[in-house]
């Protein structure tokens, strides 16, 4: 029987980008899909800044960048009847080029390190894969399907089929990141809370060398069509493929439906048709003792904002090095344990704010009457109203970025939340803080450097002090055997953002404590902090931050 530390199931964006960042923390992995191949269509269409974040930790922003828009095709956004007639809107967004100027100039750190990045789910995947098949520790197996599993008090014995022989697998812990549809989630018998099957509608994937250039009312990335089937046009990366997302029924002529909302003629290819519905569900728990759950697996949310991939992105760096540290065996109970309630947090949110984007689209949409498309004094007055509801209300679709960057872990048994209460976060604005929970606002070094980009991948205390006494928590982190890289900079301007001197963060880039000096009950928090607890450590009083006896 083969043995791993870890073994994770599906193989889409999620379980690709854990397994990875697994395996180059030292964890024996395989990963297994049950598919012989890659996603052929697009699904995904945007990494956002959070998740290019974290591409850049792992070496690979760049890759990805060049399977998706160039930095400078438009990011803008059209209400339309067709897509040779007069926009009933037009929201302009900065390009990817626009957002670099922007992050470039930034020094308050409001702005992330990476902007988002249009690539669509059949491109992103390919390279993932290869990444993943370079990897050391890592085994990568498609066409490879888990049938059954049972877990004990020492691991879980794992049951897949390949290529019609049986394979028996032996590992620590088992993560299901295979989807809405998730075997292991089943097997668990964890449900999914929530609204579930909101509308039905049917993904139209096609290819046009034409298309694009041919748009006269102006180039962007999502062309919404005023319709009754809620129809949109999403261009993806290369400009060549397409997909309209429509609620046509069946026996519909495809073809014609396309070329209806487009509304000029244009060569086009046909490559495939599918149906799926529109959730808002969340998974009653993230974990069953030795078995634990990602991405779809514990969240489906309507695709407005781009909420999907990116929170289970989200969800794979958290639960990495977490389970890293457990196998390696520094780690206390508290920290795996963390993983459900710091995410679970998180997917809640999302599934809420995606609820909240929709809704703000269906303002628009819920406006529409047949005689949109009429030349008439009735039809101009509709078209108008229409496009002022949607440049009031569609914004809430693309304009999460509080979503993205301002989510906050407070209140985790792993963290010394400060008295500030951020159990919520803005939708859709950003202030940046450092405040113990929150992920460390991007900034400038004098060199030029990127703070984020001199941290390393384990813990870190960074120092802004001048060189504070840290001694004792480098011997706590030292006993424990858990990693911790000492980082002193003589950098005023971030110590003006993060309003402390000593700051000290997790692996994943978020922030666990900060303070003005950490000599006493430095061990108390390095046990809390890595997840051994300490009934003894505490806090002085809110603002200063340091540790007390």
């Amino acid at each position: 029987m083969e043995t791993f530390d870890v073994v994770v199931v599906g193989a889409g964006p999620v379980g690709l980008t854990l397994a990875i960042d697994l395996s180059r923390r030292g964890v024996r992995t395989l990963l297994v899909e049950r598919d012989p191949v890659t996603k052929p269509w697009p699904k995904m269409d945007r990494s956002n800044a959070r998740t290019m974040e974290f591409y850049r930790r792992m070496g690979i922003a760049d890759e990805v960048r060049k399977l998706g828009y160039p930095p400078d095709a438009s990011m803008d956004v059209f209400i339309v009847t067709r897509l040779s007639d007069t926009p009933l809107a037009h929201l302009r967004y900065p390009s990817v080029a626009e957002c670099r100027a922007k992050i470039a100039s930034c020094v308050d750190g409001s702005e992330p390190l990476e902007p988002y990045q249009l690539v669509s789910q059949n491109k992103l995947e390919p390279l993932l894969k290869e990444v993943a098949e370079a990897t050391p520790n890592l085994t990568v197996r498609y066409a490879c399907e888990l049938t059954d599993f049972e877990q004990d008090e020492r691991g879980v014995s794992a049951l897949m089929s390949q290529d019609g022989l049986k394979r028996s697998v032996r590992c620590s812990y088992l993560v299901g990141c295979d989807g809405g549809t998730s075997t292991v989630r089943k097997r668990l018998g964890i449900k999914l809370e929530g609204q579930g099957g909101i509308r039905a509608t049917r993904q139209i994937f096609f290819r046009s060398e034409q298309l694009y250039e041919l748009i006269p009312i102006g180039k962007g990335r999502h062309y919404y069509v005023a319709d009754q089937q809620a129809s949109a046009f999403v261009v993806q990366g290369d400009r060549k493929e397409f997909t309209l997302n429509s609620a046509l029924p069946e026996g519909a002529d495809i073809e014609q439906e396309v070329r209806k909302r487009v509304g000029f003629e244009f060569d086009f290819h046909l490559i495939n048709v599918s149906d799926w519905k529109l959730h808002l569900l969340l998974a009653e728990r993230y974990r069953e003792r030795r078995v634990l759950l990602a991405g779809d697996a514990v969240h489906l949310v309507i695709p407005t904002g781009g909420l999907g991939m990116n929170t289970g992105v989200g969800d794979a760096l958290d639960l990495s090095w977490k389970l890293a540290g457990t196998i390696a065996g520094w780690a206390g109970p508290a920290l795996l344990d963390s993983y459900e309630w710091e995410r679970r947090k998180v997917g809640a949110r999302n599934v809420k704010a995606s609820g909240w984007a929709a809704a703000g689209m269906g303002m628009w949409r819920a406006l529409w009457r047949p005689e949109v498309n009429q030349d008439s004094p009735a039809g101009s007055q509709l078209r108008a109203e229409i496009g002022r509801t949607a440049d009031l209300h569609h914004r809430r679709v693309h304009e999460m970025v509080g979503v993205e960057l301002g989510y906050s872990y407070h209140g985790s048994k792993i963290i010394v939340s400060e008295a500030h209460d951020d159990s919520d976060w803005d939708t859709t604005r950003y202030t940046p803080h450092a405040r113990p929970g929150v992920r460390l606002p991007h900034m400038w070094l004098k060199d030029g450097r990127a703070v984020q980009d001199v941290i390393g991948s384990g813990y870190t205390l960074l120092d802004l002090s001048g060189g504070a006494d840290v001694r004792v928590i480098e011997q706590s982190f030292c006993e424990l055997g858990a990693p911790l890289q000492i980082l002193r900079l003589d950098e005023p301007r971030l110590r003006d953002v993060y309003e402390q001197p000593l700051l000290l963060l997790r692996p994943d880039m978020h922030v666990a404590w900060r303070g003005s000096s950490c000599d006493q009950g430095a061990a108390g928090l390095v046990r809390l902090v890595t997840g051994h607890g300490d009934a003894a450590y505490g806090a002085t009083k809110p603002g200063t931050r340091e540790i007390a006896e």
